[in-house]
């Protein structure tokens, strides 16, 4: 299933749906379908266990609404983590002269950097080199102890994955560079455009065999396969909860292939006003995004 976090255009608060091509089924929608009162809340309706619940109705057929009549929201709510990994892609490290790392190398971002699909980026006017980085990312589905069970067993930390979104990492190279790490130029405000929706993880078999691209104004400047990954997603589930407790909703970010600007030698190409950016992932989506100036 594709779950996504609503916005009905003119007017009414979030809401959530299951999506199908251009359709989607509203909370409303589903509630009618399967003889129940849905959960207001997306994460309650995800986490919860509801989605066991529902799928007979679906199996039936769900009536639709043109998903164009909605705006989409970030498909998590609110985050308690937004984990981004470095250097996790061959061909990303290979350009660096690095090797991809045994243990995930990990940058925290703020939830405040999350934006939806067909939201604005912000390029702050200290800004001079903003950089992309399509990544897959993870969605946590239940909660995971540090030291717990999931912390020695690679398959059961898989199973902790509740599903897959597109995540862009967008980076200020510039700030990174002065600062000599990472957190303020991968966190600031709209940094983070995640979506369009959760791609639940029943309907990706393999997340380590699937296509990621990104085009920026329709250019090809990333293109490569979530199979050039070294650490794959169990795998990260595991090591990261040996360290720190996962919770449900958790997103983890599980790092970019290669093509970024900050590695093409030349320095061309970094992010401007009106720019289109728009990362691809096999089976789950793409996500689009416009650079604006802030001033």
């Amino acid at each position: 299933m594709k779950i996504a976090r609503l916005a009905r255009r003119g007017g009414g608060g979030p809401t959530y749906g299951l999506v199908d091509g251009g359709a989607v089924a509203t909370r409303e929608e589903i509630g009618r379908a399967a003889g129940a009162d849905m959960p207001e809340s997306a994460s309650e309706f995800m986490f919860g266990g509801w989605l066991d619940r529902i799928r007979e109705a679906a199996g039936r057929g769900l009536p639709h609404e043109d998903l164009s009549r909605f705006d989409l929201l970030p498909p998590v709510e609110r985050p308690g983590k937004i984990l981004c990994l470095a250097f996790n892609y061959a061909d990303h490290a290979g350009e660096q002269g690095k090797e991809p790392p045994d243990e995930p190398v990990v940058v925290m971002k703020p939830r405040t950097a999350l934006r939806g699909h067909g939201a604005d980026v912000a390029l702050p006017p200290f800004v001079e080199e903003l950089d992309y980085e399509a990544e897959l990312a993870v969605v946590i589905g239940r909660d995971c102890p540090a030291g717990g069970p999931e912390s020695a067993d690679a398959a059961r930390a898989g199973e902790a994955v509740f599903g897959y979104t597109v995540l862009n990492d967008v980076t200020a190279r510039d700030v990174q560079r002065r600062d000599g790490q990472f957190t303020r130029a991968k966190g600031m405000d709209t940094f983070a455009p995640c979506g369009p929706w959760i791609t639940t993880a029943d309907e990706i078999p393999d997340p380590a065999r699937l296509g990621i691209s990104l085009r920026v104004n329709g250019e090809l400047r990333q293109d490569s396969s979530t199979a050039m990954m070294r650490l794959k997603p169990p795998d990260i589930v595991s090591h990261l909860c040996r360290s720190m407790t996962l919770e449900r909703g958790d997103v983890i970010s599980t790092g970019t292939p290669a093509g970024v600007v900050l590695n093409n030698g030349s320095g061309w190409g970094y992010l401007r006003d009106g720019d289109v950016v728009e990362a691809e992932i096999e089976g789950i989506g793409t996500l689009r995004s416009t650079v604006r100036s802030r001033r």
